[in-house]
């Protein structure tokens, strides 16, 4: 790599913020400011590369849960909310439009009559196929400027960073685990039934309320 300056936007954002207030550790924001901005950049490529296919990334991601399901390439609509993390009426609206484009076709299950499978036709299969390539090849290109290794690590980094921001640590609050012991104490003491104790200490993370970057899904270095 070469000794260019590779400072970016987000070093400038993170600069002034240590500038106005240097006891707050900026480096989260580092961190999170690069990939939202880096997802929403290759994002955008991605849109209009598969556009050129006659579809966008929502129904890429339909076509290409269909398709690396393996033969016969077939799932329920059910299957596919789980995998993309939609809501019903939101994947009904995906396969109407697919299916209309001839890109897959929805039949009764064989086994319940009440359900539907989906599955995608020949012509959704050549679709995908030369799509999943395309979109790689973009995010090949992106990737020039690391060498294997470095792209490898930083996979693996974004990996451990991914299991732990979805599976948190769980936090133990000792002071309500205290009050809890001494009411138990108590009621054996009394020997009478608790009435307000609380049997399982919740978890206060759970009870965080969502920034305003959350729900807007806003770059985060700002």
């Amino acid at each position: 790599m070469g000794s260019m300056d590779t400072r970016d936007a987000v070093d400038a954002i993170t600069a002034q913020w240590n500038a106005e207030r240097p006891d707050l550790d900026t480096l989260p924001m580092a961190v999170f400011g690069r990939i939202y901005r880096l997802s929403r950049l290759m994002g955008d490529r991605m849109e209009k590369e598969y556009q050129r296919y006659g579809i966008g990334r929502g129904e890429f991601d339909v076509l290409s849960t269909l398709r690396r399901s393996g033969e016969p390439y077939t799932l329920s609509p059910r299957q596919l909310s789980a995998t993309l993390m939609l809501t019903t009426g939101g994947m009904t609206g995906r396969l109407d439009k697919l299916e209309r484009a001839g890109l897959l076709e929805r039949a009764p299950d064989p086994n319940d009559r009440r359900a539907l499978r989906i599955t995608l036709t020949a012509r959704g299969f050549q679709v995908i196929e030369e799509a999943v390539g395309a979109g790689l090849a973009l995010q090949k290109a992106a990737l020039a400027g690391l060498d294997p290794r470095q792209a490898a690590d930083l996979a693996g980094l974004l990996r451990l960073l991914m299991s732990s921001t979805e599976n948190p640590p769980q936090e133990t609050d000792q002071s309500t685990d205290q009050d809890a012991a001494r009411g138990i104490a108590q009621d054996a003491d009394e020997d009478t039934a608790p009435d307000t104790a609380e049997a399982d200490a919740r978890n206060p993370a759970h009870d965080a309320p969502r920034t305003r970057a959350d729900k807007a899904g806003r770059d985060p270095a700002r």
